[in-house]
């Protein structure tokens, strides 16, 4: 019907303008109010469009709970789970708890680096609470306009509390991520819109009445939990602040696992081993090496995922693809003798420790070594952060032994040694002692950097001096095949050692 009043509308405008034009009339003045009036129109309409209502069709079907995912489908963060677990019993067991006088939660922050889960944690808390779930980002709040924000947000929890009731249900759960958009500490500064947008975030949590039904939850997530405003993590809002790390190797065995009952996988591929080589490595990452081996094997026309494939994901994953980069044959030999370097100082300093050594360019690195850091590490001593920076010392080590000077390859080797110095100093675990950044002069800092890294460099090249016959077995080979595995490596190591001994 709105299809033929508009077909009408359309024929018989330009007909009364003609018709006035003949009498005489000015038009300028009615086709400006009209293209006017047409525009507010359809601003207004979009805005209404654009806003969380209750009526918006792609806000409801974003929101549909998903019944399918529950925790046991989230691989690793035992301890997170169970803590959330806990923290979503106040919301089940509400009769149970106010017999004891406990308050129900207001509100959850799951905190964490990015791609560690905490986006399904919330998923599986709808599932876990029979709630209504709803979801938002922190940045579809922030508009240039004042007031919108908050508007957005009252409407958000007005639409909680309608669908809760028409669907049936005594909870609801509203998941806003990346809450560090709107909710970062308040200066004083002139971001009204975000001023007001937090304010009236803390008032709709402060007028959550938890005896009352629907009861309603917030969830949040974010990865800088440090510049979020004191007034969200009091008591009252955010109660429980729940960290969702990276995983540790069970969990990360516990995610593969997870992620590979869709993908065929070979006779004797070890996923303990692809575990062991992921140290540091998130939820989503682990997804896409498992991702990025079944495309590899699909190149192969491979009816199977293989460790091979495995492997190749997990340096693209690191490193980003191979190139096409046709490196000159003097290059590429400096490139291996400084990828040697690294893998030598690792052997000695670690052993077991080096997975794969190649000079094949692959994202921004000519070449690379690849660690398989035999267990997990959270606490270091200065032996152990010493070790780590002669490893990263050990290609520009290599290259003043075999060229008399560094190159430009070294830049990212010497970033990471600058890093860790840094960590040691902070530490306490240099000659200055227990220190304060601030109590301490640049001049200071830096004669105590160019004492430590000058020490561990010449000791590096003191190793490597020593090894000149590693280098000679497995430069030829590296040269021609390109990648050494650990194992090959380990082998041509303790073939030279015995020989030169």
């Amino acid at each position: 019907m709105s299809k033929i009043y508009k077909e009408i509308g359309i024929g018989f405008i330009p007909v009364l303008l003609i018709f006035l034009v003949f009498l005489g009339v000015n038009v300028i003045p009615i086709l400006f109010v009209s293209v006017l009036g047409v525009s507010l129109f359809y601003m207004i309409k979009g805005r209404g469009g654009a806003g969380i209502s209750a009526g918006g069709g792609d806000r409801k079907s974003k929101n549909r709970t998903p019944s399918y995912l529950t925790f046991d489908e989230i691989g690793g963060q035992d301890r997170a789970k169970k803590e959330l677990m806990e923290a979503l019993d106040f919301l089940i067991k509400h009769e149970e708890i106010k017999k004891l006088g406990i308050r129900p939660l207001k509100g959850i922050l799951l905190t964490g680096p990015p791609g560690t889960g905490k986006t399904l944690m919330a998923k599986a808390a709808a599932h876990y609470t029979n709630s209504v779930y709803m979801a938002a980002s922190g940045s579809e709040f922030v508009e240039m306009y004042v007031g919108v924000g908050a508007s957005r947000v009252r409407d958000l929890f007005k639409e909680a509390r309608t669908r809760a009731v028409k669907e049936g249900k005594d909870n609801a759960i509203i998941f806003i991520d990346e809450i560090d958009v709107i909710g970062g500490k308040r200066d004083g500064g002139q971001h009204r819109e975000y001023d007001q947008t937090l304010n009236q975030l803390l008032t709709e949590m402060d007028g959550i009445h938890t005896n009352d039904a629907p009861r309603i939850l917030i969830v949040a997530a974010t990865n800088r939990k440090e510049i979020l405003d004191s007034a969200l993590l009091r008591p009252g809002r955010f109660d429980r602040h729940i960290e969702v790390d990276l995983p540790d190797k069970k969990g990360r065995l516990s995610i593969l696992d997870i992620h590979v009952k869709n993908k065929p996988l070979a006779q004797g591929v070890s996923l303990d081993m692809i575990a062991d080589q992921t140290f540091g490595f998130s939820g989503a990452q682990l997804e896409g090496v498992l991702n990025e081996a079944a495309i590899y094997a699909m190149r192969e026309d491979k009816l199977a995922i293989e460790q091979h494939h495995l492997a190749s994901a997990i340096d693209k994953v690191m490193m980003g693809e191979r190139t096409d980069k046709e490196t000159a044959q003097e290059e590429k030999e400096r490139v291996a003798y400084h990828e040697l370097g690294h893998a030598i100082v690792a052997e000695i300093v670690r052993p077991g420790s080096v997975s794969q050594v190649t000079v094949s360019p692959r994202g921004k690195a000519l070449g690379y070594v690849r660690h398989n850091p035999p267990k997990d590490h959270y606490l270091y001593t200065k032996d152990y952060i010493e070790q780590q920076i002669m490893i990263a010392l050990g290609g520009a080590a290599a290259e003043e032994i075999f060229y008399g000077g560094r190159s430009t390859g070294s830049r990212n080797d010497f970033e990471q040694s600058l890093s860790m110095v840094r960590n040691m100093m902070d530490s306490g675990l240099t000659s200055l002692g227990i220190i304060d950044r601030d109590m301490v002069t640049k001049d200071q800092l830096m004669k105590e950097n160019t004492i430590i890294l000058d020490a561990l460099m010449i000791r590096t090249k003191e190793l490597l001096e020593q090894q000149r016959s590693v280098f000679e077995h497995s430069f030829a080979i590296l040269m021609k095949e390109e990648v050494l595995s650990g194992e090959t490596f380990r082998k041509l190591f303790d073939d030279s050692v015995s020989k030169s001994a």
